[in-house]
């Protein structure tokens, strides 16, 4: 570990935890309760489902709000790095989705089959039928692993396959693939799909762990790692682009453009990317699969996505991007990664998605019409080797929009950004599920 990492304090881990909490990303105000009988459907209990529940039942007296989600298990994804990097067990991202719904939200553990916004109508599994006056879409993604010729997700953790995406038992498989990889070198491949993604800089930071346990391990000069950037970028915001680009190229990590992975035989450990001069096939000995991401069936296969423009062909919701109201059903909000919005598919953007949506809903209710607006605000914690991480945060004008200037530069590699991410990023994350943060 670095020194400033040796030597910190408790102290120091719990005011670098408290003042990442205390980050001005729209924690709820105290306001009276409006009186309303009207019913609420919440489709999803992942992180934006369970925050739009309880800022309803905060915000709303006598409403009828019902959460409809299978899972019972609730997954903290952001932690799925620290899990790939061996830094945390499976069990750190686990835990009840009933733990996190207030007194007041009904759920309904069943998967949402149907949506029939013309009738304001939601069909489960088991052919129940729940009525809405106001449907709130919160269903996350799709993790498309089936667009990968010859991927297996079964085989996680075996023939040097690894993807961080998958779940808290694939992240765990992925380090112990990648620990071995560590421990012999050879060829490692990182990527990214073309499809939008959550949390963009997810893969960039597995390439930057991968290097830093290599070099822990006395190994890095046994190693080849080559990120394949599915585009002539290797982020969206360009400054951060750049800044990636340099680190890069400090430590050695080769960059090819324009690959987008097809294939993967993981017997042969080939890979066949799709790139503009046709196929391209590279050997690896270790690999980390992100899968393209769609939104789930029931919202594509419903009237909500996109009809044109770059976010038909996979599905997300048509949303105004400022007030993530469906702009054809003016009674559905659609929060979270299933809306079809330029940035904010990480939880931080959630955490600024939430209110707007919220308080649009409620001001629908009593007749007003409400001034709040998301203006894209997406955050991500960059790690860049173990004790260190950059905090970046950018709107939809890809400008930087740092919570703490003149404290923490947003292009540095600090240890203070790592104890946000690996300390103060959860307890915040799970306030927010609680409608407090």
């Amino acid at each position: 570990m670095p020194d400033a990492w040796n030597t910190l304090s408790r102290r120091g881990l719990l005011a670098g935890a408290a003042l990442f909490a205390a980050a001005p990303v729209g924690a709820a105000r105290s306001q009276p309760r409006v009186p309303s009988r009207a019913r609420i459907l919440i489709l999803g209990a992942g992180a934006a489902g369970l925050a739009a529940a309880s800022r309803l039942a905060q915000r709303l007296d006598g409403a009828d709000i019902t959460l409809i989600d299978k899972r019972r298990e609730h997954i903290y994804q952001p932690g799925f790095t620290l899990v790939a990097a061996g830094l945390k067990s499976k069990g750190y991202v686990l835990s009840a989705t009933r733990d996190y719904i207030m007194a007041g939200v009904n759920l309904v553990e069943e998967a949402a089959a149907e949506i029939d916004p013309v009738g304001r109508n939601v069909t489960t599994e088991s052919g129940r039928r729940l009525s809405y006056d106001y449907l709130v879409v919160a269903t996350g993604l799709h993790l498309d692993y089936a667009a990968i010729e010859g991927m297996d997700v079964a085989r996680i953790g075996r023939d040097g396959l690894g993807s961080v995406y998958a779940g808290p038992e694939q992240a765990e498989a992925t380090w112990r693939a990648m620990s071995d990889f560590a421990d012999r070198g050879g060829a490692g491949i990182f990527l990214r799909p073309a499809t939008e993604m959550k949390c963009a800089g997810a893969p960039l930071k597995y390439a930057f762990l991968t290097d830093d346990i290599l070099r822990r391990r006395g190994n890095r000069a046994r190693a080849e790692l080559t990120y394949n950037a599915h585009n002539r970028v290797l982020f969206s915001v360009p400054i951060v682009a750049e800044r990636v680009r340099m680190l890069y190229q400090e430590r050695g990590i080769r960059v090819t453009h324009d690959h987008v992975l097809r294939a993967i035989d993981p017997g042969r450990r080939i890979a066949t990317f799709r790139t503009p001069g046709g196929d391209v096939e590279q050997r690896y000995d270790f690999i980390n699969v992100v899968p393209p991401m769609r939104a789930p069936p029931v919202v594509r296969n419903s009237p909500l996505p996109w009809q044109a423009g770059p976010f038909a062909a996979d599905g997300w919701a048509e949303v105004d991007r400022g007030t993530l109201r469906h702009v054809r059903f003016p009674e559905v909000f659609c929060v979270g990664d299933v809306a079809g919005v330029p940035k904010g598919k990480t939880a931080a953007s959630v955490k600024w998605q939430v209110p707007v949506a919220v308080d649009h809903l409620v001001a629908s209710i009593q007749g007003r019409e409400s001034a709040e607006r998301y203006t894209g605000y997406t955050s991500c914690p960059l790690i860049t080797r173990i004790g260190r991480a950059m905090l970046v945060e950018f709107d939809y004008q890809d400008n930087l929009v740092p919570s703490f200037p003149g404290l923490i530069a947003p292009l540095e590699e600090l240890w203070i950004t790592w104890i946000m991410k690996e300390v103060g990023l959860k307890p915040t994350y799970l306030a927010m599920l609680r409608g407090r943060a």
